[in-house]
């Protein structure tokens, strides 16, 4: 696990400026590797790796990047792990290719020279993405691991290219020192709370999408980025993944398990495989659980755990995290998010999130990334549980909302839509009071009428889109803005699937690359600390998509697992979303910070977004008339990080010109 980045150089540049430029990109980069920098420019100073180490596997020099291959045609920085590369070593081995070190990067080099870009990524299972130079085609090929865990940025300008793993990187570039935010970007931001790719917060920069691989000549530079975007190749395919396990089903629930089974301990088993201590992330959630317990099975000493204890009760999971440690007899730490030091990493957020991201999980993920760090260098995760065995409570709920769309009289929706709050209100009271006891502090007039909105579009996965908006209007809020294709408004989905499985698919290809694995990369790469999902390996999530339906639905597959492992009390708990109480803060500790941040004047002066839309929010959220901490959030973290990292604004509006066949490429983003 590391940090890349790296150039081309289309016109003649001095090698010291180029160096020095490749040693500020490594520098910006040196949380996510704090052991190691490494810099090489090639002889004619065109093209330019750096790589900051976070020493895993092969600590000696021989793991050190860049690296070259053996016959020289190759050199790679790399960041992540080939999970059963030492398969892959054994087999290159028996074709007679012979190895310095035991390094995973040392293996994928060779992998190159051995079957090609293609037939190496096709062997390859992990979580990567790198940039890989071959001197003999004169080009660079990037590529990243078929889920987007790992990240990976590509600027392109008519004098350069430049890359690396985060944005801040690419930013000390020269050519990208005043780089321009893109207002269309923004208006996605604020409807997803985070920018979906290929796009970045920047013009002319975008996001290597998952699955893919791009080559960059050096001879003839990109005309754009949206032209560079149109290149770019896949080489798995979540949409084919999802067809293929519909046609290739296994009937049996029994084999289904026992196939999930088998594949899940083989994932963990292949990620414990480290030179490093590595230890586990738990909550009371059956994903985490499941995880642990896995992996005290396959380990062959004492699992390390954490978790985070909230004061909050309707966010604490750390009780029952305790009790499954306990049960599991693994060697468990806590740490309590007080307000204040939670409150206390917001000014860090713009740092850790180098591009506006508002998923306010962020928090307690920094949190437990840096309590883990203290004593493990690498740890399991139970992201991929909800996405692929409809763990989401969302999904439930959207069926019933299919139902009732099918049924509810479009008088009746217009009326509620456009009703006054106090009519509203007294409906609402009304609702409550036949309502079962769990439901009845869900219902409200302002819940009424969102309701009313959503069974008002008529298409479920238009209305799934507005449901999981933050703002369901961006344009209105950033003037000037548009809204360009993205894999969530793509209809390229399997015609095969069922209604849940459509939204699985849709928060698999969008969601959980651009929110759940943003997060945990950039929380636990600032602290230095590798995070790895067995729930995400390909071939797991591949014989997902391959059992009965019905055990890809509220978790029951998983619960099955666990069940093998953990007695029936951890399986009928509540789920708890991973979240912090950002709306009571927002109206306590961080009330005197919100207000300076939302401030009328502070958004007039900035002249980005529209300041009534806002304001109206801020004042009805301090009233109590109802919760828009995430609207709120998404304008708040905006502005922490554009006071951070400044850029300049287009404010002529459509800054960016989308060509009809970029619409064809983010369609094929699955």
């Amino acid at each position: 696990m590391c940090g890349i980045a790296g150039l081309i150089n289309y016109t003649r540049r001095d090698r010291g400026e180029s160096a020095a430029t490749l040693r500020q990109m490594a520098g910006a980069l040196a949380h996510r590797g704090p052991d190691d920098e490494g810099i090489w420019l090639d002889p004619d100073g065109r093209v330019g790796l750096c790589h900051r180490r976070l020493a895993i596997i092969d600590l000696s020099p021989t793991g050190a990047q860049p690296m070259h291959s053996a016959s020289g045609r190759y050199s790679i920085v790399y960041n992540g792990e080939i999970y059963g590369f030492r398969e892959l070593r054994d087999e290159l081995e028996a074709n007679g290719s012979r190895f310095l070190g035991h390094s995973d990067t040392e293996v994928l080099l060779e992998a190159f020279e051995a079957y090609g870009l293609e037939g190496a990524l096709q062997r390859c299972n992990g979580m990567f993405a790198f940039a890989l130079y071959d001197r003999v085609a004169k080009k660079i090929l990037f590529a990243r691991d078929r889920i987007g865990k790992k990240p990976l940025y590509i600027g392109i300008s008519p004098n350069a290219v430049a890359f690396g793993s985060e944005l801040k990187s690419i930013r000390t570039h020269p050519a990208f020192r005043s780089a321009e935010i893109d207002r269309d970007a923004l208006t996605l931001y604020m409807r997803h709370g985070y920018v979906p790719t290929p796009y970045s917060i920047y013009r002319d920069i975008f996001k290597l999408p998952h699955g893919s691989w791009l080559s960059i000549s050096l001879d003839q530079p990109p005309v754009s980025a949206t032209a560079a975007i149109d290149a770019v190749k896949p080489y798995w395919s979540a949409f084919e993944a999802a067809e293929r396990g519909y046609a290739q089903r296994v009937e049996s629930a029994d084999e289904a398990l026992h196939l999930l089974d088998d594949t899940l301990k083989r994932a963990v088993s292949e990620r414990i495989v480290s030179d490093v201590p590595v230890g586990v992330l738990l909550s009371s959630g059956i994903d985490s659980s499941l995880v642990t317990a896995v992996m005290q099975e396959v380990s062959p000493s004492r699992v390390k755990t954490y978790t985070v204890r909230f004061i909050e009760e309707q966010y604490n999971e750390a009780d029952v995290a305790s009790a499954i440690a306990r049960h599991l007899n693994t060697d468990h730490t806590e740490i309590t998010a007080e307000p204040d030091i939670a409150l206390g990493m917001i000014a860090d957020l713009p740092d850790v999130y180098d591009e506006p991201f508002a998923d306010p999980s962020q928090l307690p993920t920094l949190l437990v990334s840096k309590l883990a760090r203290r004593t493990v260098t690498v740890a399991l995760s139970g992201d991929g549980g909800d996405e692929f065995f409809g763990g989401y409570n969302r999904y439930r709920q959207m069926t019933v909302f299919d139902r009732l769309a099918k049924r509810a009289p479009g008088f009746a929706l217009q009326a509620a839509m456009h009703a006054p709050r106090w009519a509203l209100e007294i409906a609402a009271s009304g609702v409550r009071r036949v309502a079962h006891g769990s439901l009845q502090d869900e219902v409200t007039g302002n819940r009424l009428r969102r309701l009313a909105e959503l069974l008002e579009i008529r298409d479920p996965d238009t209305r799934y889109l507005d449901f999981l908006s933050v703002w369901s209007h961006p344009t209105e809020i950033v003037p000037g803005g548009r809204e360009l294709p993205t894999a969530m408004t793509s209809k390229r989905i399997p015609a095969c699937l069922s209604a849940v499985d459509r939204m699985m698919y849709s928060d698999m290809i969008a969601y959980l690359p651009d929110d759940i694995l943003v997060k945990v990369d950039r929380a636990s790469m600032a602290v230095g600390l590798e995070m790895r999902a067995p729930l995400l390996d390909y071939r797991f999530i591949e014989q997902a998509w391959r059992a009965p339906r019905a055990l890809c639905f509220g978790k029951t597959a998983l619960r099955h697992l666990l069940s093998r492992r953990l007695p029936e009390e951890f399986m009928s708990l509540p789920k708890r979303g991973f979240g912090a109480p950002i709306a009571a803060w927002l109206r306590g500790p961080l009330r005197p910070w919100a207000e300076d941040m939302l401030s009328p004047s502070r958004l007039r002066r900035d002249g980005i977004f529209r300041v009534e839309p806002i304001v109206e929010r801020w004042k009805a959220h301090l009233a109590g008339h109802r919760d828009c901490a995430p609207q709120l959030w998404t304008v708040l973290m905006f502005n922490a990080w554009h006071d951070r990292w400044g850029g300049a604004i287009n404010q002529r509006g459509n800054a960016t010109v989308v060509e009809p066949r970029l619409h064809d490429q983010v369609a094929r983003l699955g």
